[in-house]
């Protein structure tokens, strides 16, 4: 194993919430062997949706902001599917970031390292992993940031 996860996560301030249930009609998550596919994760924090247009109403701070929430609703997930133990974790394979942005906003990459760099932090070598970040007209419920993954567990 890579190392005590929670613990990292706990010294960087951040205690994983439940798993977010879906929004609709599909699963979080779908193990198959030792992968774990985890359904799109909003951007949804404690204080609710975190709602914006990257190049309208909202920076790239504050979409990489977004996109780090989401980093954590996806960790909350990868948790539930190894039964509570986050150890059993053993490497983040690839993350793909929807960005809600205007036709001419260019920073996706930026927007999408906020979930990136607070992966890498966390997990350490672990977190290393491959990555798409794409612009989208529009997201559920008017998020700025979706973002799926793919995790190797144990």
């Amino acid at each position: 194993m890579s190392g005590n996860f929670e613990t990292k996560l706990q010294n960087l301030g951040v205690q994983l919430p439940e798993a977010p249930a879906p929004a609709a009609n599909y699963v979080p998550f779908v193990q198959v062997g030792d992968i774990v596919y985890v359904s799109g994760q909003i951007s949804t924090g404690p204080d609710g949706l975190i709602k914006g247009k990257l190049g309208d109403n909202m920076t790239t701070e504050q979409g990489a902001e977004a996109a780090k929430v989401c980093a954590i609703n996806l960790l909350a997930q990868v948790k539930a599917a190894c039964g509570g133990d986050l150890n059993r974790l053993v490497r983040v394979v690839k993350l793909t970031g929807f960005v809600n942005s205007t036709s001419d906003y260019i920073e996706q990459p930026q927007v999408i390292n906020g979930a990136s760099n607070f992966i890498g932090e966390a997990l350490g070598d672990a977190g290393k992993h491959a990555r798409a970040a794409v612009s989208a007209a529009a997201l559920p419920f008017g998020v700025a940031v979706e973002i799926e993954g793919i995790f190797q567990i144990a």
